[in-house]
């Protein structure tokens, strides 16, 4: 359970002589993750202290798909989780643009804005205008069936924040990957798959597979096989506008994953087109500019002294 002292705290002390809500500010909705009990406990405190129980919503991650409707109405969503549960939100809030802070309850927390030890504090100065808007670069698929298929001939578009991932099924076989960009070939390996990542993704499967970390506002793209064992092993960094085509071919089955919960199997002969959303993640950011550098070193567990 959360710390009872932070949300029995009353109003008057943690928000004295506060503006709650920006009259710009007709809705605020609360996506939390169901998997952290103490995620609903946040959500609920959030309501009753910040005085939103007339223009508010909560709900679980898992429930978005219900809430489209209902985000068009919506000036600013709170996240209550982690970076997993800001890439299940953002599939909801990007394509209306509207603007997410996230609370970190979960491990590493790059998306994530505030801890939970401060949130009740400083929520209030987002809602007062204290923040600037980051825009983050999005990517998105199209999976293209082989002519003899006997499902639709194309699926998608399935829009990713973090990446794009072609990889091996069930059974431990590589898969054979043509990979083109524009047009233009430039690699066909045998490997246990291939990430295209954003910016945003390169600190994550992509960083865990030695690829690079990009700025998180850069709109770079990174490709990355995983495990190859024939053919390209490096990185490449591409151009945003890039379109990316992935070819599965030999006789192995694959998987698509798009952002690690949205997934499709594909079998040989299935393509994957990849190119830039016309989406974009829009992060309410207080911290400064360099936050992201200055908190790389122990969001990852490392240190450049080596302490």
């Amino acid at each position: 359970m959360l710390d009872c002292h932070l949300l029995a705290r009353s109003r008057n002390d943690l928000f004295k002589g506060s503006v709650y809500l920006s009259s710009q500010i007709r809705t605020v909705g609360i996506i939390y993750n169901a998997r952290i009990p103490e995620a609903l406990d946040l959500s609920t405190a959030i309501v009753n202290e910040l005085s939103l129980e007339q223009r508010s919503w909560i709900s679980p991650a898992e429930n978005l798909e219900e809430l489209r409707d209902q985000v068009t109405e919506t000036e600013l969503v709170v996240t209550a989780g982690g970076d997993g549960t800001m890439l299940r939100a953002v599939q909801v809030t990007a394509p209306l643009d509207v603007p997410m802070v996230g609370i970190n309850m979960g491990r590493l927390g790059f998306m994530t804005e505030l801890q939970v030890h401060d949130a009740l504090e400083k929520l209030p100065s987002y809602y007062r205008g204290d923040y600037r808007i980051d825009s983050h670069n999005m990517i998105m698929a199209r999976i293209v069936r082989a002519p003899n298929s006997a499902t639709s001939e194309v699926e998608g578009p399935f829009h990713a924040l973090n990446d794009v991932v072609l990889s091996r099924g069930g059974v431990s076989r590589v898969v054979t990957i043509r990979t083109t960009v524009d047009g233009a070939e430039v690699a066909s390996l045998r490997a246990d798959g291939i990430i295209l990542a954003t910016a945003t993704g390169s600190t994550g499967y992509s960083l865990a597979v030695g690829g690079p970390i990009l700025d998180p506002l850069s709109e770079g793209l990174v490709l990355k096989p995983v495990a190859a064992h024939v053919g390209m092993s490096a990185s490449l960094v591409l151009d945003p506008k890039a379109k990316i085509g992935l070819y599965l071919e030999g006789a192995q089955e694959a998987v698509l994953s798009v952002d690690g919960y949205i997934e499709r199997e594909l079998q040989p002969g299935d393509r994957v087109e990849i190119e830039q959303s016309p989406f974009k993640a829009r992060f309410l950011r207080a911290h400064p500019s360099q936050h992201f550098y200055a908190t790389l070193t122990r969001r990852l567990g490392f240190s450049i002294r080596g302490q």
